[in-house]
């Protein structure tokens, strides 16, 4: 299918400035039912957005069934949604990332900062992991395949379809290989260092691309410094810290997947004699090193998301002052502490005031030195806000 048929889906009067202001979605309480109802399209039909008056404001997909009941993909009614326009927008996104990196490894597609909504790719070398997050893209996976094989002609491509966010789309979970072979795992090459990541068992899609900038960030900070690495997964954080001068590492992770990468990323970067691996639950590690007496120049908190819906944002606003607070209990008289969220239901400001408040609470004076974000291969849409997730506060403890 090289062109799709669309239908029209009408919305109602003045609806349509938030999406001609540049936004993507489409909410279910914006459509005309009684011009266009929804219960008359499929999950992931291609449709033509129109105006209360007919007229056209892009084309897209439509889900009935979700909040986010369409998306946009193009707007130029010479240039619609197809199939073709995918591999525009890929070669677009791939331009992008071939002048910000040296090698190939990175995220390729992010979603509706590619201009792609629902659609993730990230790229190992010649191995393509790909999450389809909507029914829309869902529905024209083969397309995407192929699209993907036409502009970078990969040895293997692996759909990590085993995102719970699927399921708002009426989804099932898979993990399937859609072409060539894919290995166990793959060796990820980050400021000089590599990493052996699993692809179709690890986290999300294997490796996290997103902290590669905030990572180069910390080297600055651990030269002769004792370091912890707390939610560390593979030893990203922690092995560039070793590498960067740091006299210890410890790493904790309650994985014992994770406790086996950081060993083997250890030793092939030639720095087991100054990484240790803890394998033990976060919270439960932070209040043992205490009780030990254990002090760290440089602690580093790399959590998975505490807020994952907006009903959860006070219990994970708590989660978020606990953890920096058991953290700021192990810092030296002089330290830096490195409190990161990947939450976009958590503000950057409200990030902040936790880490003042659990300051206050040890009584510790705290000096913000440095605020990082996702790196630029997770373009931010500016009609988004959800896009920009990230946040990496480098702030300095003194008594």
């Amino acid at each position: 299918m090289s062109e799709y048929d669309f239908a029209p889906l009408r919305l109602k009067k003045n609806e349509d400035k938030r999406l001609r202001a540049g936004h993507l979605w489409v909410f279910s309480n914006e459509i005309d039912t009684k011009a266009t109802p929804l219960t008359t399209f499929e999950p992931g039909q291609p449709v033509v957005v129109e105006d209360l008056h007919g007229k056209p404001v892009g084309t897209g997909y439509v889900n009935p069934h979700s909040l986010i009941c369409a998306r946009l993909v193009g707007r130029d009614k010479r240039y619609p949604f197809s199939s073709s326009l995918l591999v525009h927008r890929l070669k677009v996104a791939l331009s992008l990332r071939e002048k910000l990196f040296d090698k190939p490894f990175y995220r390729w597609v992010f979603g509706e900062g590619d201009g792609l909504p629902g659609l993730v790719v990230d790229r190992y070398d010649d191995v393509l992991v790909v999450q389809l997050t909507t029914a829309g893209m869902e529905v024209i996976k083969q397309d995407i395949i192929a699209a993907l094989q036409k502009v970078a002609a990969p040895a293997a491509i692996l759909l990590r379809n085993d995102s719970s966010v699927r399921k708002l789309e009426g989804l099932e979970l898979y993990t399937e290989t859609a072409f060539g072979e894919v290995p166990e795992y793959v060796d990820v090459i980050e400021h000089g260092l590599n990493f052996r990541v699993p692809l179709a068992t690890g986290q999300k899609t294997g490796w996290f691309y997103d902290q590669h900038d905030n990572r180069a960030s910390l080297r600055r900070f651990v030269e002769g410094k004792r370091v912890l690495d707390v939610f560390s997964y593979a030893g990203a954080w922690g092995l560039q810290a070793a590498a960067a001068g740091a006299t210890e590492v410890i790493c904790v992770d309650e994985s014992e997947r994770a406790h086996g990468l950081i060993q083997h990323n250890a030793s092939q970067n030639g720095l087991v004699d100054k990484v240790q691996a803890v394998q033990q639950e976060a919270f439960v590690a932070l209040k043992a090193l205490q009780e030990k007496g254990e002090r760290f120049d440089v602690i580093v908190l790399d959590p998975p998301a505490f807020i994952k819906r907006k009903k959860d944002f006070k219990q994970g606003t708590q989660a978020y002052r606990r953890i920096n607070e058991l953290a700021m209990r192990l810092l030296e008289k002089d330290a830096v502490l490195v409190s990161c969220s990947c939450s976009h239901h958590m503000p950057q400001q409200e990030l902040m005031r936790q880490m003042q408040q659990a300051a206050r609470h040890v009584d510790r004076f705290m000096q913000i030195l440095l605020v990082g974000g996702q790196a630029p291969d997770h373009p931010v849409h500016p009609a988004i806000p959800e896009t920009a997730y990230l946040k990496a506060i480098f702030a300095r403890l003194t008594h």
